[in-house]
């Protein structure tokens, strides 16, 4: 009997995949809900809270700088005189310390709930969706409901133009757990960073750190209002298998969200967690 070896091949790389993309269990998506739609739990946690401790926190630490740029502005004013350098009217340094001094005392109750305002218009949002696709606007529901999960089966033929279009969903829906994940760890960072981005305020030279905080952490809590419309847009799509061109449509649209930090840098700037990107800013590096 002679055996097909092409066929054998190909059988095997059909096997391999329907494995690799069945073994990714669908619960393990519902971590995209977590990772993408923010909410203030990331700010009340028990690390957070240690780390803006009213004994030794991150906020104590920034108030201990704001008050040596206090000594170095009396010292400069005291010179003043003598250097003939400007200096910054007392009331008017004074006013702007005083005020900083309180943003960065409760800078993790700011961050709080400016996420949580951003959370409460995600869940009107959400209504709103619902109301015009009559499903709930998430990732879970997104994936319960797709005809485009992979089952472990003989009948998965990744040399298909089917098989091309579940394995272009599964490997977008991969990338956009890393994606998500690698945001969600950058709104914690920032998050721990915007007392100091606070302190920068103090002077005109260094403003700028708190200009640029700001727009990498609205930037990457914007993503998640994008995402919201991306997917009432999908959730709207009519997908019929035997229509090539509404397959297309919905595979594009997971396109758009595994680049939704993308489109939002280039519309606001911030930081980008595309993996793609990231990865190629690495090998770059060892050029």
């Amino acid at each position: 009997m002679q055996i097909d070896y092409s066929q054998a091949i190909i059988d095997t790389i059909n096997k391999i995949f329907s494995l690799l993309f069945s073994s990714l269990d669908v619960s393990m998506y519902s971590l995209l809900d977590k990772t993408v739609f923010i909410n203030s739990s990331i700010v009340n946690d028990r690390f957070f809270s240690l780390a803006f401790s009213s004994k030794f926190g991150l906020s104590i630490i920034a108030n201990a700088l704001l008050l040596g740029f206090f000594l170095y502005y009396c010292f400069k004013l005291y010179m003043a005189p003598f250097s003939g350098s400007y200096v910054e009217k007392p009331y008017q340094f004074l006013t702007k310390v005083f005020i900083i001094a309180i943003c960065i005392s409760f800078s993790q109750f700011l961050c709080s709930e400016f996420i949580y305002i951003i959370d409460i218009f995600t869940d009107i949002l959400k209504s709103f969706g619902m109301q015009i696709t009559g499903k709930e606007i998430s990732f879970s529901t997104l994936l319960s409901s797709s005809t485009y999960i992979i089952e472990n089966s003989n009948n998965f033929n990744f040399f298909s133009f089917d098989g091309i279009l579940r394995s272009f969903f599964s490997f977008g829906l991969i990338n956009l757990l890393f994606s998500y994940s690698i945001r969600y760890i950058l709104i914690k960072i920032l998050i721990l960073l915007f007392p100091f981005a606070l302190l920068s305020l103090v002077t005109t030279s260094t403003s700028w750190i708190f200009k640029s905080w700001l727009r990498a952490f609205f930037s990457l809590i914007f993503v998640q209002i994008f995402i919201i419309f991306v997917l009432i847009l999908l959730f709207s799509l009519n997908i019929n298998t035997s229509d090539i061109f509404s397959q297309i449509s919905y595979i594009s649209t997971i396109f758009v969200l595994t680049k939704s930090n993308t489109y939002i840098k280039e519309l606001l700037g911030g930081i980008s967690t595309d993996l793609n990107y990231n990865l190629l800013n690495v090998k770059n590096l060892f050029k």
